[in-house]
């Protein structure tokens, strides 16, 4: 088994860089995200309507606003509350459960943007992918309701294992006299298992994303090699939906994955190997996705660039 020399404790340099980079990714996160919230919540009060991608990246906007909230409380429990060979406190546990409803939310939403983009760009010959195409346009909101139910049952048996795991180890360290150090050991493995399990519930949503890059790859093949026996146009429609299109799913793909690697690693480094420092590590790399993806949806949206023109304007004039 891998094992890492146990860092229990850290320099004042060391906490107050990851201090500093705690609260730049906290400021960015949240000021990008609520830049989006405002700009589609301010059409929502204006009774403007909204396309079903302004509806999607609304509603992801909110949950990256409490993730960025639940992640710096995360890194201050970090740095000033939780020691490396204690058992998790209880307000720890509560923040690593809701950041994982939080971040499954956020990347079932971030499937379903992926599969409108799909359905929007891509031609389709079959009529059950016609309807089905559709279906998706027309009942956007009843697939964000979906989100939030697949969302709950994804979680509902992770949220089960904790407070039953939190139970019996209160009863267990009021009662346990001898052996202290091995049922700690259980109860971290118990934690990481736990932990795993939750994770694996994120394989469907990322297949939404591998199958609607997928599709766009291979639409966008076809399509060049269409344009190649036809005219040579310099500007395609078309063309350029499918590279914005793939851009931005292959960003929020790479950005995810590095976040779940970085998630997945904090915890034996956290419960098994003790390293304060790789902890910190990964816990800054997973605040650091998100925001990246809040500035990658800035710049790919239209309404979203002409927004930040806008209030750049304003303030060039002030």
């Amino acid at each position: 088994m891998l094992t890492l020399s146990p860092v229990l404790t850290v320099s004042y340099e060391v906490k107050s860089a990851f201090l500093l980079l705690s609260v730049l990714e906290f400021a960015v996160g949240i000021l990008s995200n609520a830049f989006i919230f405002s700009v589609n919540f301010r059409d929502v009060v204006r009774r403007q309507p909204l396309s079903n991608c302004d509806l999607i990246v609304l509603s992801l906007s909110l949950t990256r606003l409490f993730l960025h909230g639940l992640l710096f409380l995360d890194a201050m429990q970090l740095i000033y509350f939780q020691r490396m060979k204690d058992p998790l406190s209880v307000t720890y546990e509560v923040i690593i459960m809701l950041w994982m409803i939080t971040n499954q939310a956020g990347l079932w939403l971030t499937a379903c943007l992926s599969l409108l983009y799909c359905f929007k760009i891509v031609r389709f010959s079959h009529s059950w992918l016609l309807r089905l195409s559709s279906w998706v346009s027309r009942k956007i909101s009843r697939l964000l309701l979906g989100t939030i139910f697949f969302t709950g049952i994804c979680t509902l048996p992770c949220s089960w294992d904790f407070f039953n795991r939190f139970h019996f180890t209160v009863t267990k360290m009021l009662f346990m006299t001898n052996n202290t150090e091995r049922n700690l050991q259980t109860e971290n493995l118990r934690f990481f298992h736990s932990f795993l399990f939750c994770s694996l519930v994120s394989i469907l949503p990322l297949l939404c994303f591998l199958v609607s890059s997928g599709v766009l790859i291979v639409s966008l093949w076809q399509h060049m090699r269409t344009m190649k026996t036809q005219t040579r146009d310099s500007r395609d429609p078309s063309l350029e939906a499918h590279i914005k299109a793939l851009k931005l799913l292959v960003s929020a793909l790479c950005l995810y994955v590095v976040s779940f690697c970085a998630a997945l690693l904090s915890v034996p480094l956290l419960m098994l190997w003790h390293n304060k420092i790789g902890v910190m590590v990964c816990v800054g790399i997973m605040a650091a996705c998100p925001s990246g993806h809040a500035v990658i949806l800035i710049s790919g949206n239209a309404k979203l660039r002409r927004a930040v023109d806008s209030l750049l304007l304003r303030a060039a004039c002030r």
